[in-house]
This record gives C-alpha cells, sequence and structure tokens, in this order.
C-alpha cells in the first residue's frame, strides 16, 4: 500500500449505514450493489473479475499478508481500501464469527440475453426459489459439475442477496446465471435446442434411467410446491428421485446435485477437465 487506507471508528458513518442498508433488497436495487464478505468469497470475486466498490477490513480480525493481498487485488481492480474498528465490523458483517473482510460490489444480475452456453449445454433450472442459502448452494453445485448455465424462473430470491453469495462461495459471480419467467425461460430453451427434463414426484421414471446427452436442461422446484403443472407439462421427460425412508423428498439443492452429478457423469463431462 501506497498510503494508509482511511480508518473508521463511528458505528454512525455514513460508509457503515450504506453498508448495513444493503441487508434490504430495496438498497440493493437502489444502489445496484450487494455486499460480499469473507476471504474466499471475496477471492472469487476477485478471480471472476468482478471491480468491487470498497474493500472493509478490521485490523483486529486480520494478518498483514491478508492485508498485503487484498490492497494489491483492490489496486487492480480500481476500489477503495478502507479500515474499520472490530465494532463497525461487527455491525457491517452477516457472519457470526465474521473473518474480518467485506465488500461492496456491482449486484450479479444477469438475463437471458446474457448467456451463451454454446452447443450441447447442461443448463440447471430452478423454480419458484425462495431460500437464498439454496440459490447458493445450487451455484456451487453448477461450478461443481461444470454446468453451461442456471436459470431461476419466477424466484423469489434475489441473486444479489449477501446469503446468495455467501451460500455460493462467492460462484455467483463466476458460473452463467439468468433470471428470467416461465415463458421467456421455455422460449429460450426451444430456441437453443435444449431439451426440458423435470424432476416431479408424479414421475414414476428413476432420474437414472434417462438420457441426458446433447442439450438438456433439468429443473426442479421449491420443496413446498414444486414445479408447477405449466413447466412439467412442457418438459419432453419427468424423473423422479426415489426416497427409501420416510421423507417424501429431498432439499431443492441436494436434488438437483443429485441429478445433475449423475447427468454430467454420464455425458462424459468429468473426463473433459
Amino acid at each position: 500500500m501506497n498510503a494508509k487506507p482511511k480508518h473508521i471508528t463511528s458505528l454512525h458513518n455514513e460508509q457503515v449505514k450504506n453498508v448495513v442498508a444493503l441487508k434490504k433488497r430495496r438498497a440493493r436495487r437502489r444502489t445496484g450493489l450487494t455486499v460480499v464478505e469473507a476471504k474466499a468469497e471475496l477471492r472469487a470475486a476477485f478471480a471472476a473479475g468482478v471491480r468491487p466498490r470498497t474493500v472493509f477490513y478490521s485490523p483486529d480480525l486480520v494478518n498483514d499478508d491478508e492485508v498485503s493481498e487484498f490492497a494489491a487485488a483492490a489496486g487492480e481492480a480500481g476500489s477503495t481500501l478502507v479500515s474499520v474498528s472490530s465494532e463497525v465490523f461487527a455491525k457491517m458483517a452477516y457472519r457470526e464469527s465474521p473473518d474480518g473482510w467485506l465488500a461492496t460490489a456491482p449486484l450479479p444480475e444477469r438475463y437471458l440475453d446474457d448467456l451463451s452456453v454454446g452447443s450441447d449445454p447442461l443448463v440447471l433450472v430452478v423454480e419458484g426459489v425462495e431460500k437464498p442459502g439454496n440459490l447458493g448452494a445450487i451455484l456451487r453445485t453448477a461450478d461443481g459439475v461444470g454446468a453451461d448455465a442456471v436459470i431461476a424462473t419466477d424466484a423469489v430470491v434475489d441473486w444479489g442477496n449477501p446469503n446468495v453469495v455467501r451460500a455460493s462461495k462467492g460462484m455467483v459471480f463466476s458460473v452463467p446465471h439468468a433470471s428470467a419467467g416461465l415463458a421467456e425461460t421455455l422460449t429460450w430453451l426451444a430456441e437453443g435446442d435444449i431439451r426440458l427434463i423435470a424432476a416431479t414426484p408424479d414421475s414414476a421414471r428413476f432420474y437414472g434411467e434417462v438420457d441426458y446427452s446433447g442439450g438438456v436442461a433439468v429443473a426442479v422446484g421449491a420443496e413446498h410446491a414444486g414445479l408447477t403443472s405449466s413447466l412439467v407439462e412442457a418438459a419432453s421427460e419427468r424423473i423422479v428421485i426415489p426416497m427409501i425412508g420416510y421423507a417424501d423428498s429431498l432439499n431443492v439443492s441436494t436434488s438437483l446435485a443429485v441429478i445433475a452429478y449423475h447427468a454430467q457423469w454420464q455425458r462424459g463431462g468429468f473426463h473433459k477437465r
């Protein structure tokens, strides 16, 4: 660092208030910013080419090597580096045991027109997902299996929710994704010659029995409602994950992970890396 960063100790500082306000979706929409908290997530954001507005850290919680690392990254990205007291950091942080790093960054909002999936893609479709943790976990699955895109139809939660950023381990900045209505999504899939496979407990066909080759999209719905009849009817195939115990279904992110890993294994995708 060439100059000592600004240090904030007041809980009533305007910058601090602005960060806290980003816990609300309305503030995120108004400012176009979200919160990226923790070292792993911040590193993932920088690696994806994100240019944070401001990077905050608490000297009481970090070490000199981290400060040098993130100061260099912030400098390359044109971000402002700000030091804050541990009390101020605790007010801004989402985690109960923060590691001392937090940044404000542009919202990772994307739309179908932003997607370029190439030929024979594997696309993950989630309908009506309400919980940030589920959407974030789905992004981690998409990264893990090398899916070409994640599409959220009629989602209740927004991609910029800081808990989506956290649950995705920052993969929301690198995994191609989009939000769209169901009709728009179905049109996009049809135009790309991408088959739609719907996971529904009403099917009797085991998910391991279908062919996932070529361009294919796997769709799952939120736990309480599942997929809408409109999406299920639009699918070329319907599959189910068998349940041997007393529970009648898996968590939505777990369900998609089970199917997506099988699909990519069948497609030979894990041999490409």
